[in-house]
């Protein structure tokens, strides 16, 4: 009878191989092993170089990793480190088509930014911190406010409770308290249009046939990201470490 294998095990195994192939050591951070059920980070100490003689931890570019350039741009990391990005470009198109505000175009643009480059939990608020130095303050508002607003329908603006919410998380899922408090204060806030607005073009950004690209996008972010001449990350700017993060992930230190 086969003994089963657990995931820890599985995960251990993954690892022993990649490290065997490559050059280098490859660690796994705490966070990324949380995703798979397991505390803590891995690969890491000198028992890992006891079992690699001669090899040496990652301290730069990850390998596996498409090659950034030495000063990145927004679009730099979307090319090289994103996915996803179909279904902001839809949104971003449907906000362009309805004529909406440029700050409203670029909200929708990167509304889920942190979904498609970084982490999935409160992408809202990850999303907004990662642009804030770099956006109108009403933008970054925006998209952190719409973590909370997709789940509240606003009749006034034909904004209906997603049915795909109902399939992903069931009929009786409620939003946890910070959420349902984050929405009535956005509610009551002067920017409460732009970021509902997120959510009226996002409802209709799952189309996986729809034709998009970044063109008609590339002046307005041009006019409304300020893009740090040293490159994102290295602009010591209060989040050039996220971005320095989301370059090199597996980065030993």
């Amino acid at each position: 009878m086969t003994t089963p294998v657990s995931v820890a095990d599985r995960a251990d195994a993954i690892e022993q191989q990649m490290s065997d192939e490559l050059d280098v050591l490859y660690t796994k951070s705490a966070l990324a092993n949380m995703e798979d059920g397991r505390l803590g980070p891995s690969g890491m100490g000198m028992a890992e170089q006891v079992k690699h003689p001669g090899k040496l931890f990652l301290i730069g570019d990850d390998p596996r990793l498409p090659k950034m350039p030495a000063k990145p741009t927004l679009l730099d990391y979307f090319k090289y480190r994103a996915r996803g990005t179909m279904h902001l470009l839809q949104s971003a198109t449907h906000a362009l088509n309805a004529n909406m505000p440029e700050k409203t175009i670029v909200a929708c643009l990167l509304h889920d930014i942190a979904n498609a480059l970084f982490i999935k939990s409160d992408h809202g608020y990850w999303g907004a911190q990662l642009i804030e130095p770099y956006v109108d303050e009403e933008v970054s508002w925006a998209i952190r406010a719409h973590q909370a607003l997709r789940f509240f329908p606003d009749e006034s603006v034909g904004y209906k409770y997603p049915v795909l919410y109902t399939n992903y998380f069931g009929e009786d899922y409620v939003p946890d308290d910070y959420i349902q408090e984050a929405y009535k204060r956005a509610r009551e806030h002067k920017w409460y249009m732009t970021s509902r607005m997120i959510t009226v073009h996002d409802i209709y950004s799952f189309d996986p046939n729809a034709k998009v690209s970044w063109e008609p996008f590339i002046d307005i972010v041009g006019r409304n990201f300020k893009q740090p001449a040293e490159g994102l990350g290295y602009d010591n700017s209060p989040v050039a470490h996220m971005w320095r993060t989301i370059r090199r992930p597996t980065k030993y230190l």
